[in-house]
C-alpha cells in the first residue's frame, strides 16, 4: 500500500457546560459531540522524504500544526522517520469550534499507522490522541458521544438529530485558550446527562435548557454571533447554539424547505453548510 485517502469530519457541540477548574489549569466540561458531514480530506503517499501541503495558505505557513505533531509523535514511538507526503484539502473553517484541526490530527494518526503497518491498536492511538488535544480522541471514532473531563473521556450514546442542521460561520477566529481563561464558573441548571437518559428526545424542548456557557462571554465581544443566533430562530430554527468556543453557530430546522430558505439568506454573507443525516 503506497497511498491512503481519509476523510476527517467536523463536529458540533450539542451543549457545553463548564463544570470546574482543574489543578492542571484545564477545565472539566460536559458536552455532547456530534459529527457533521462536512469533511477535510487527507492524502498520505509514501515518498522519498517527508512533506506537507494544503490548499489552505494559512496552514502552509504554520510550522507546527497538529498533523505534523501527530507524525512526530508516531516517529518517536517507532524510533524512525516516515517518508510520507501528506496533502490536506481543507474544507472545515479554521478556528471555528468545529474541531477541524483535531479531526485532521486523528486522521493523521490513523493514516500513518495504516500506511506504515505500525499495527497500533485503537487504545494506543487514543493515548497519543490525548497527548495532542482534548477532543482528538473523539475523531478516532466519530460517533455521537458524551464528553467529560477535558472532553477526552467519551461514552458513545444513542443520540441522533433527525432534522437538517444549518452551519453558519462568519469567519471570526476566537482563541479557545483566552476564552477558557476568562470564563466565570457557575452551576449548570440542566445536565446533558438528562438527555442521554431520556427515552424520547424532542428538539423543540431544548431552547433555553441546553446551553453553551461560552456564549455570553463570546457574544459580548462578538455581537454579530448573537445576531446570527437570533436570525436562525427568526428564520424558523427550532434550536440554535454556538459550537465549542465559537465562532460557528448552528440551527436545527424542522424541514428541508425551511433550512434551504435560511441557507439562502446566510450564504450571501457567510460560510454555510447544511448537514443532513444519512438514511
Amino acid at each position: 500500500m503506497n497511498k491512503i485517502i481519509l476523510k476527517a469530519p467536523a463536529k458540533i457541540n450539542f451543549g457545553l457546560n463548564v463544570i470546574s477548574k482543574r489543578e492542571d489549569g484545564y477545565h472539566n466540561i460536559e458536552t455532547i459531540f456530534y459529527p457533521i458531514n462536512l469533511f477535510d480530506q487527507l492524502t498520505f503517499t509514501k515518498s522519498n522524504s517527508f512533506s506537507f501541503s494544503s490548499n489552505s495558505e494559512v496552514l502552509n505557513k504554520i510550522p507546527d500544526n497538529l498533523i505534523l505533531k501527530a507524525n512526530e509523535l508516531l516517529e518517536e514511538h517507532a524510533d524512525k522517520k516516515f517518508n510520507v507526503s501528506i496533502h490536506l484539502e481543507k474544507n472545515i473553517p479554521i478556528g471555528a469550534g468545529m474541531g477541524g484541526g483535531s479531526s485532521d490530527c486523528a486522521a493523521a494518526l490513523i493514516g500513518i499507522n495504516e500506511l506504515f503497518n505500525l499495527d497500533l491498536s485503537l487504545s494506543k492511538l487514543n493515548e497519543f490522541a490525548q497527548q495532542l488535544g482534548s477532543d482528538v480522541s473523539f475523531f478516532l471514532n466519530p460517533k455521537p458521544s458524551f464528553g467529560a473531563s477535558k472532553g477526552e473521556l467519551l461514552k458513545e450514546i444513542n443520540f441522533r438529530i433527525p432534522h437538517p442542521i444549518l452551519i453558519v460561520n462568519p469567519g471570526v477566529h476566537i482563541s479557545t485558550k483566552e476564552v477558557y481563561e476568562r470564563i466565570t464558573l457557575k452551576n449548570s441548571e440542566y445536565s446533558l446527562m438528562d438527555i442521554i437518559k431520556s427515552n424520547k428526545i424532542n428538539f423543540f424542548d431544548f431552547k433555553g435548557k441546553v446551553t453553551n456557557e461560552f456564549e455570553t462571554l463570546v457574544f459580548e465581544e462578538y455581537p454579530e454571533l448573537n445576531e446570527i443566533k437570533s436570525e436562525l430562530y427568526y428564520l424558523g430554527s427550532i434550536f440554535a447554539l454556538m459550537t465549542g468556543t465559537g465562532s460557528t453557530m448552528f440551527g436545527i430546522f424542522p424541514s428541508d424547505e425551511s433550512v434551504s430558505k435560511a441557507n439562502e439568506v446566510f450564504q450571501k454573507k457567510y460560510f454555510t453548510f447544511v448537514h443532513r443525516e444519512e438514511n
